[in-house]
């Protein structure tokens, strides 16, 4: 049928108010002294989704922050063995990727809900979303296709979605951006670490401990060129695979298996030996992909008369010691620390902090994150608020002298409700 001419007046006369609407709500955000904004974050520890409440006042070193609520809100069961599924390259499947892209997201909107209930605060008073993804595939090593050098890397639970469902504004995706500029998309967090943490009195190493463990080395007074941050290989990622197949369980709880465990030495000789990443250069960035079940499955096989505890301990003391190397062999030399402040859930591990101490010394000083004042539970999903109010806000986010990025630029998608 036929459309009149009036229906094509009419049609574009509502395409045009609802343009200027939108423009004129970035424009008003963008203006805005102090935000209300959500930060989102799952990581690799698949458990559920990290959602921060968070009062924003500024951007830039300017950024001031208020902590209203935190809640970690749980996935679906069988939610995680589905994603992991669809995170290795032998088990994905293109039809359940598609509907994950649509289904995580759903599962975000509910619990900025539950956030926002949980403490009275109506979602229209909500100004913006920022929201990491879920990691399904990171690739950020060159790989030629057609004559092309192709770098990449997946975060599904698309931005859109969360928009559309709650009607505020979500940044997301903010990891393409660099990759697209030859950077290697990750860390992003060194940014926030920047922002809210350097000092001009002490060196610091700001350690996160989630799946996978990543530091950001800031010298006193240090300016964004100056700024050093990668991953340094494994974090909770290879212990919790330990704990469902040796105890049942999502985690060692405060790490108190491996503390009752002793370090096999030929166990952890043949866990560096194995190891392709750790000695590499930076920048540099891994997951799931390196330091899955199939980094461990040869030498389960191989170390049968190992215990539990002892497994667990010396599977501790080998992310200890991943960290711990980096920092001998890519920073000290430049940089001695002060200290070594922690952050994630790895923050709450005992073994990995007795050997994280042992590794370091008495010369550096090892410190959880809440001393400053930081909730270690929230820090990356606070990160993405801030990364999302930065993007809003016209700012560059991403750290060449980091990610290898052949320039700064400004990350994520806006994507509007």
């Amino acid at each position: 049928m036929q459309r009149s001419p009036l229906y094509a007046v009419k049609n574009q006369k509502n395409l045009e108010r609802i343009k200027s609407s939108n423009m004129q709500n970035l424009i008003q955000l963008n203006n805005k002294g102090k935000k209300y904004v959500i930060g989102l974050m799952s990581g690799t520890s698949l458990d559920g989704v990290d959602a921060v409440l968070l009062e924003i006042t500024g951007n830039g070193t300017s950024t001031k922050l208020r902590q209203i609520d935190f809640l970690a809100y749980p996935f679906p069961e069988g939610l995680k063995d589905l994603v992991l599924k669809n995170s290795a390259r032998e088990t994905s499947n293109v039809e359940d990727i598609c509907r994950l892209n649509f289904l995580i997201p759903m599962i975000y909107a509910d619990a900025i809900k539950a956030l926002c209930n949980k403490n009275s605060f109506p979602l229209e008073n909500l100004d913006l979303i920022g929201s990491h993804g879920q990691t399904i595939h990171h690739l950020p090593d060159k790989h030629n296709m057609f004559g092309y050098e192709v770098r990449s890397t997946l975060q599904i639970a698309d931005p859109a979605v969360i928009a559309k469902l709650t009607g505020v504004v979500t940044v997301g995706d903010f990891r393409t951006g660099d990759i697209a500029l030859d950077g290697q998309g990750a860390p992003l967090v060194p940014f926030f670490d920047y922002l809210l943490l350097y000092s001009d009195e002490h060196n610091r190493a700001l350690l996160n401990v989630g799946g996978i463990s990543n530091f950001t080395i800031l010298k006193k007074g240090a300016k964004p060129a100056e700024i050093r941050a990668f991953d340094t290989g494994p974090g909770n990622m290879m212990i919790d695979i330990l704990a469902r197949r040796f105890m049942g369980k999502e985690y060692d709880e405060d790490g108190k298996t491996a503390l009752r465990g002793k370090v096999n030495e030929k166990l952890l000789a043949a866990l560096k030996a194995k190891d392709t990443y750790i000695e590499k250069a930076p920048p540099k960035s891994t997951g799931r992909e390196l330091y899955g079940e199939a980094y461990l499955k040869e030498l389960l096989e191989k170390y049968v008369d190992v215990s539990t505890e002892d497994w667990m301990s010396t599977v501790t003391n080998f992310t200890a010691y991943a960290i711990f190397r980096n920092y001998e062999k890519f920073i000290r030399e430049k940089i001695e620390i002060d200290e070594l402040i922690i952050s994630g859930g790895g923050a709450r591990n005992l073994a990995l902090i007795k050997f994280l101490k042992d590794y370091f010394g008495d010369s550096v000083s090892v410190m959880n994150i809440e001393e400053l004042g930081i909730s270690s539970d929230a820090k990356e999903a606070i990160c993405f608020a801030v990364l999302a109010n930065e993007t809003v806000s016209g700012n560059t986010s991403n750290l060449p002298s980091v990610t290898g990025a052949k320039k700064e630029t400004i990350l994520g998608k806006i994507c509007l409700p």
